[in-house]
């Protein structure tokens, strides 16, 4: 991320008197419009993070860079995201560490990509792997977006994770996989073969039959250890004087992270011990329909029309970072809002 003043192609995270976010990126003569006056953008190339600049009406407005967690919450999605705190956590929980070589299969709008990108750095190596075209495309474009380049340590593959995995990594090469699909349980084979002794298997799933699912096959499987799985809540507070108290509103359940490990080559997992609750496994297993957890989860493609405008967004925000704006891309690049709302 850029440090020092504001420049031309920055993007520029805009809190209002209310506390409402809006992201532009600036460009040359640019003008950002609101409903109560506009200010030009060359009133923030040259100065520092931390200023307030003020419309024609006199309403203020503090200017920083956003952080990453801003980024996501406000970038354009194809798919839905990973929240921040679930990619903090898939971040510790994983142990995802500087030079590692990590896989990700379910790449959506490319949120968890980010912190996958700045856990690995420049000398580890990320693998993406994504089935969808379109959400591909919109996960490079956020991606080049907040970098500001191709990063070198990120490669997108389009397909199927057991298809990609055989011929994209050695076997046993891989430190750390991240699955975030309707079904990972299906992918457990190509994972092993993957995965480094030791290495560290995470899943993101939505709904606690996914969770049970992916559980008892990879305890079945017998090459990974006893998967431990937990989910995160995040409750914010109001600050103001001694009316101090929780937030009404919160980031409730989100998704489940559950994680195992590889054994070593030829070796079992140890046999659990202890007593399973009566009624715990069903006679034929956990079933699951895939068609309609598709349904309930929200997938759905990405419409030619909104492809149109993010590739046009895009190539706004490319332009003005190489300093070749158009008076056309600030139209393509109205600034993107961000409420309360948005963390429900």
């Amino acid at each position: 991320m850029r440090r020092g003043p504001f420049r031309s192609g920055d993007k520029v995270q805009l809190t209002d008197p209310k506390g409402r976010l809006t992201t532009i990126t600036l460009t040359e003569d640019g003008v950002y419009h609101t409903h109560r006056g506009s200010f030009g953008h060359d009133e923030l190339i040259g100065a520092p993070e931390g200023t307030v600049v003020s419309t024609t009406a006199g309403i203020e407005y503090l200017a920083l860079r956003p952080l990453l967690a801003d980024f996501v919450l406000s970038m354009p999605r194809g798919a839905a995201v990973i929240y921040p705190k679930d990619a903090g956590q898939i971040v510790t929980q994983a142990d995802i560490f500087p030079g590692a070589r990590v896989v990700e299969a379910g790449v959506g709008s490319g949120a968890l990509s980010l912190s996958l990108l700045r856990a690995v750095g420049d000398s580890g190596s990320l693998l993406s792997v994504e089935r969808r075209e379109d959400f591909a495309e919109i996960a490079r474009g956020n991606i080049e977006d907040f970098f500001g380049r191709s990063h070198p340590a990120w490669t997108l593959r389009i397909g199927d994770l057991a298809e990609v995995l055989p011929e994209a990594v050695e076997p046993g090469s891989v430190d750390r996989i991240i699955l975030d699909m309707l079904a990972p349980w299906e992918n457990l084979d190509a994972v092993a073969h993957a995965l480094t002794p030791g290495g560290v298997l995470l899943a993101y799933v939505a709904t606690a039959t996914q969770l049970s699912r992916f559980a008892e096959d990879a305890k079945a499987d017998g090459r990974f250890t006893e998967p431990v799985a937990w989910e995160s809540m995040v409750r914010g507070w109001h600050l103001e004087g001694l009316a101090v108290r929780p937030e009404h509103r919160m980031i409730g359940h989100t998704g489940f992270l559950v994680t195992t490990r590889r054994m070593a080559p030829g070796v079992s997992a140890p046999l659990r011990r202890r007593r399973p609750a009566p009624g715990a496994y069903a006679e034929e297993g956990v079933a699951v329909d895939e068609g309609a957890l598709a349904a309930d989860l929200g997938e759905r493609d990405v419409s030619p029309k909104k492809l149109r405008k993010l590739r046009r967004s895009f190539d706004a925000h490319r332009r003005a970072r190489e300093g070749t704006a158009t008076p056309a891309d600030q139209q393509a690049d109205p600034g993107t809002d961000r409420t309360e709302a948005d963390l429900e």
